[in-house]
Order: C-alpha cells, then sequence, then structure tokens
C-alpha cells in the first residue's frame, strides 16, 4: 500500500529504555511486517549497551542526538531517497535534546518538504501561576516547539484527547486531530503452565495475588500504599506483587511502615517483557492509580488490559472519555486510596465479576488500543492524505 519510505524521527530507541522507545518500535516492526520500508532515527545510545537488531527495519543512529550536524545528516539521508519520504515524529519535547528546548529541530522540521505526520506523546510543559518563572518559560519554549511541528503536519496524532486542546488552533482548523492510542509494549498472550508456575511460587492455592506494574513514583505510591495494605490488613489470604523499577525500594518501605506485611509482599524490581507478562499473568486484579488519572497513554495499564486483567484504576484531569463509558474496568474517585481500595474490595469478593472483567478488558483492548489497530489507522491514513 505504500510506496514512500516511512521515516520515523524519535529521541528514544531500543536497547534505550522509555514508553516512547517501546512504542516506536512496535510501530516499526509493525509497519514493516506489513510491507512498508521503514527506517528509523535516533540518538546513539549509551556506549556499552548492545544495538540488538531489527531486521525488517533499517535503524539509523545520531551521535549526539538531533544536533545541526547530525541534521544535516538528515538531509543529506532524505535528499538521496529515488521516492519522497513520510516523516513520522514521535514527539516527545524533551526527547530530542537541548533539555527539552530543540528549537532548531522543530524549524528543521517545518522546513523539510516531505509530508510530515505527528505523534505527540506529549505537547508542552504545563503553565502555572504557582510555579517559578524559568518553569514558565520553558512552558512557553516547548509550545513555540509543538506549535512549528503541529502547523507543518499533514497529518496529527495524540496519545490522550486531552493533549488536542494544547496545539494551535490554526492548525487544528486546517486539519482534524485524530486519538491514536499507545498499545501495550509487552508480550499479549502467555504460556498458560509459565502463569501457573509464577502463581504456585508466590501463593498457595486459596490466596489471591493483587499486582500492580508501574516505576513507583511518588504521587502514585501515595494512593497505592495506603489502599494496598488496607486490602492485605482485611484478609490474611492476600499477597501484593509489585513489578517493574523501584518496587523493592516501596515493598521495603510498606514493611517498615507496618511490619506484620512483611512475606506477603512480593517486588521483582526491573524484568524483561516477558517475564513481567508472564507474572501480570499470575495476579488475580491489579491495582493501577494514577497520578493525573487512568489515560491510554499508560502503557502499564495497557499491559493489564491486553492480558485480560481485571483492573482498578481511578479517574482524573487526563482522563480520557472512552473510560467513564467503558464497563471493562472499576473505577475509582481522583485522589481516594479508599475508594481505590473499596473497588477492589468488591471486586476480590465476586470472583464471577472478575471472569466478566476479564473477558471485557480483552475486548476493549482489542476495540480501542491494539497494534494492529494502530497500524491500519496510519497506513489507511496514507489513501486519505493522497
Amino acid at each position: 500500500m505504500s510506496k514512500s519510505p516511512w521515516v520515523l524521527l524519535t529521541g528514544e530507541y531500543p536497547p534505550q529504555p522509555g514508553g516512547v522507545s517501546d512504542y516506536t518500535r512496535l510501530v516499526a516492526r509493525g509497519l514493516a511486517e506489513a510491507g512498508d520500508e521503514v527506517h528509523v532515527w535516533a540518538p546513539m545510545p549509551d556506549t556499552g549497551r548492545s544495538l540488538g537488531g531489527d531486521p525488517a527495519v533499517a535503524v539509523h543512529r545520531l551521535p549526539g542526538g538531533f544536533r545541526r550536524r547530525n541534521l544535516k545528516t538528515l538531509d543529506a539521508f532524505l535528499d538521496r531517497q529515488a521516492a519522497p519520504c513520510r516523516l513520522l515524529v514521535q514527539y516527545v519535547p524533551h526527547a530530542f535534546g537541548w533539555r527539552g528546548m530543540n528549537v532548531p529541530f522543530c524549524l528543521w522540521v517545518a522546513r523539510r518538504p516531505e509530508p510530515v505526520w505527528v505523534m505527540f506523546h506529549e505537547v508542552a510543559f504545563p503553565l502555572s501561576r504557582c510555579q517559578p518563572l524559568t518553569h514558565n518559560l520553558f512552558g512557553l519554549v516547548t509550545r513555540l516547539m509543538s506549535g512549528l511541528v503541529a502547523r507543518k503536519a499533514e497529518r496529527i496524532f495524540v496519545s490522550i484527547p486531552g493533549w488536542e486542546s494544547m496545539l494551535p488552533r490554526s492548525c487544528k482548523a486546517r486539519r482534524s486531530v485524530m486519538w491514536l492510542p499507545v498499545p501495550s509494549n509487552l508480550p499479549t498472550a502467555v504460556s498458560p503452565e509459565a502463569v501457573a508456575t509464577i502463581r504456585k511460587h508466590f501463593a498457595s492455592a486459596n490466596e489471591v495475588i493483587i499486582g500492580h506494574f508501574g516505576t513507583y513514583g511518588h504521587h502514585v505510591t501515595a494512593l497505592l500504599g495506603r489502599a494496598l495494605s488496607f486490602l492485605l490488613r482485611k484478609n490474611p489470604k492476600r499477597r501484593a506483587l509489585l513489578l517493574g523499577r523501584g518496587s523493592e525500594r516501596f515493598a521495603a518501605n510498606l514493611t517498615t511502615e507496618d511490619p506484620t506485611l512483611r512475606g506477603r509482599i512480593i517486588a521483582t524490581g526491573p524484568l524483561e517483557p516477558e517475564r513481567i507478562a508472564v507474572h501480570l499473568a499470575a495476579c488475580d486484579c491489579l491495582l493501577q492509580p494514577y497520578a493525573d488519572g487512568v489515560s491510554s497513554r499508560r502503557t502499564s495499564m495497557m499491559a493489564g488490559l491486553a492480558l485480560g486483567l481485571p483492573i482498578v484504576t481511578n479517574v482524573g484531569p487526563l482522563t480520557d472519555p472512552v473510560w467513564n463509558e467503558t464497563n471493562a474496568v472499576v473505577l475509582a474517585r481522583f485522589g481516594s486510596s479508599e475508594n481505590l481500595a473499596q473497588g477492589a474490595e468488591t471486586l476480590l469478593d465476586d470472583p464471577k465479576r472478575r471472569a466478566a472483567l476479564r473477558q471485557r478488558a480483552v475486548e476493549f483492548y482489542e476495540s480501542h488500543f491494539s497494534l494492529s489497530r494502530t497500524i491500519e489507522v496510519l497506513r489507511d491514513g496514507i489513501t486519505e492524505a493522497t
């Protein structure tokens, strides 16, 4: 379908860690598997890390990132192409260097003759009277940057609907902005035997496992810690399984505050994606609070949905309308650890409801968030744009 090669510009790509890194690889591989020619341009990762390989994707590395001299390298590459390329920018303001203020890169994008498509994972740093002047200056510069890229763009995608209001009105008037949710960056199918092994290792047959997957920032742990402690104290046959970077420190803090919870909270620390998926699938439910509310840019949420897990989460300022319209998850009030715990309590006491949520979670993920849908939208957009 695609006669023009895709050129994906991203501030991070594996082995560099990060949600945008994982997302870009998924999209690049998906487009290549659909038969398209795909090039990825990304900064050179730290020395000592294996670059690995994507046989169907041409990955080009820029030492030092998107500096002026490297933009000349990109110019030369694009000018050599027999057919015009389509630039797909994975936009996060801080990802392109210059401490989040790489205005020259945005000017470069705005001046290139190729069709430019932009996926806004984030748009700009927030503005507020309550923050230092330097932060507001940063917010103004990042708005200038996103405006330059958005006005050039032939097509604009956003990871959550809430970003649309931050884009310049002029670009919205000329073209529609489309919500393109981020799919799970973990395997969406796991071995039942592997799951059974994990469950047997961490819990007995009559115990339930409450899981959480994240990076354990303080805004999240303030909600998660109180809710999890309440649930574990309420019933001695409950265990917690904490996955992700920072989980070990968080578990240690919880057991220090309440020594009676020792031995009932398991923290894995960072794991390979395949192992994370198996551990998640071993949980009876997930407790996934978010400081600004659940939204489609939360890959930890997508991972649980894709595996068909019952999930308790919360609404907030950045919650997409679709979450209030679905009955595939349990939604708690914003900022309430008590309401979060109550939602999990009713779910843990009702195995039939958990089974129903498992089915609805898979259906919800497949219809709204799956990688196949992302690739379909991108490739169908080629016909619409030509």
